[in-house]
């Protein structure tokens, strides 16, 4: 018996078994401080801010298309992009050639028609004194009535025709309608534009790039809670860094609907004073729709968070269902999404706690109503380390038998 004990083998074989007791027994005995097991946090009353967000683009408030009436091939080019501009003030001329061409015929035209009635006129005093002495008939003399009306009217057609083409011809020199800077142009000089149905572009001329404006979309689902003249914060990736300001203009009436979701746009105007921000450029907005200045806030971690617990036979996790009021158990009832529960500690123990919630920053909401105070824990999750080691996990001794 002693050469038994003597064997090291044997000894070796003596001190893992006596270890192996040794932690079984500890972590039978192991009592896991609550505290330790769960993710606590403090709740506290402060200031809370619930608002909405969407992108949208930057524009002028007035962006003026300025096109052409008649058609021709663009002569003389005086103004080019970022050209601050006066009302007026000449942009482009087209060459006038043919439209110089119909104003001398239309000039000719009303020279014949000139003439046509000076003799309509002549013709008329001698049938008046022929029809005295009965030289012509009543019949003749009322010919030579026509004919001076019929010479009056072609006269007046000829003049009208001549106006047109000069009207024609001042619209081949295109002036700015508005003062403005020119963000767009789309002509160069030998070019050809074409005034059919649809009017070329040629120039866009923003008005004022001091006032400019975000034309944004937002959700069904938030539009409720915007109002004109609510204030908005953006920014835009050109200055990351810098918030901008600006307020809710209008809210058009003017529905879009993509892939089912429908949104609204929500035009924002904006002061840019320092002309930094630009057209086109997009903006990352958020509008405050609900304030509260001593609100008592709980986290939204403590709000999702469910407790778990083992069951005896089979080790399976599942939601104590002692916890749940009875109306949150009948299947296929909905939530209400003003109420919500949430765990304390009350000794070793969780309490669930049910409260009235208000508006949410998206990290803590507001509590309206219920049991839970300023300075109590709750319960927002589970500590990994500890849950392993309470319930086994990468606890299990091995032993590598030789």
């Amino acid at each position: 018996m002693k050469r038994f004990l003597k064997n090291p083998f044997v000894l070796f074989l003596l001190a893992c078994g006596l270890i192996a007791a040794g932690v079984f027994a500890w972590r039978q005995h192991k009592v896991v401080n609550p505290e330790q097991r769960y993710k606590l946090e403090v709740v506290e009353s402060g200031e809370l801010k619930q608002s909405v967000s969407a992108n949208g683009t930057l524009n002028p408030v007035i962006l003026v298309n300025v096109g052409t009436q008649v058609s021709g091939v663009v002569k003389k080019l005086y103004v080019d992009f970022n050209d601050k501009v006066e009302k007026g003030q000449v942009l482009l001329e087209l060459d006038p050639a043919l439209l110089n061409a119909q104003v001398k015929q239309s000039d000719a035209n009303v020279q014949n028609a000139q003439a046509s009635l000076e003799l309509a006129n002549a013709n008329l005093a001698r049938s008046r004194g022929l029809f005295a002495q009965e030289y012509v008939s009543r019949q003749e003399l009322d010919q030579s009535v026509q004919a001076l009306k019929a010479a009056r009217a072609q006269l007046a057609l000829a003049r009208a025709q001549n106006e047109r083409d000069r009207a024609q011809m001042a619209y081949s020199i295109i002036r700015s309608p508005v003062s403005g800077v020119i963000v767009a142009r789309n002509i160069d000089v030998g070019q050809t534009v074409a005034a059919s149905f649809q009017t070329p572009t040629l120039f866009q001329i923003a008005q004022d790039l001091s006032k400019m404006q975000i034309d944004s979309s937002f959700a069904e689902a938030d539009i409720g809670s915007i109002r004109v003249g609510q204030g908005v914060r953006f920014n835009v990736d050109a200055f990351p860094n810098r918030n901008f300001k600006g307020g809710v203009k209008q809210i058009r009436l003017n529905p879009t609907t993509q892939q089912n979701v429908v949104t609204y746009n929500v035009v924002i105007s904006v002061d840019n004073p320092e002309q930094i921000l630009l057209p086109g450029m997009t903006s990352y907005v958020s509008i405050v729709v609900a304030q509260r200045e001593e609100a008592l806030l709980v986290p939204n971690a403590a709000l999702r968070f469910k407790p778990a617990e083992k069951t005896g036979a089979g080790g399976k996790e599942k939601e104590k269902g002692a916890d749940k009021p009875a109306s949150d158990k009948k299947r296929g009832k909905k939530r209400d999404a003003a109420s919500g529960t949430v765990y304390i500690l009350q000794g070793k123990e969780l309490k669930p706690v049910s409260i009235t919630l208000g508006i949410t920053d998206n990290r803590n909401t507001e509590v309206l109503g219920g049991e839970l105070k300023a300075g109590d824990k709750v319960v927002v999750g589970e500590n990994q380390a500890e849950e392993n080691s309470s319930s086994g996990k990468n606890s299990t001794v091995r032993m590598r038998m030789f």
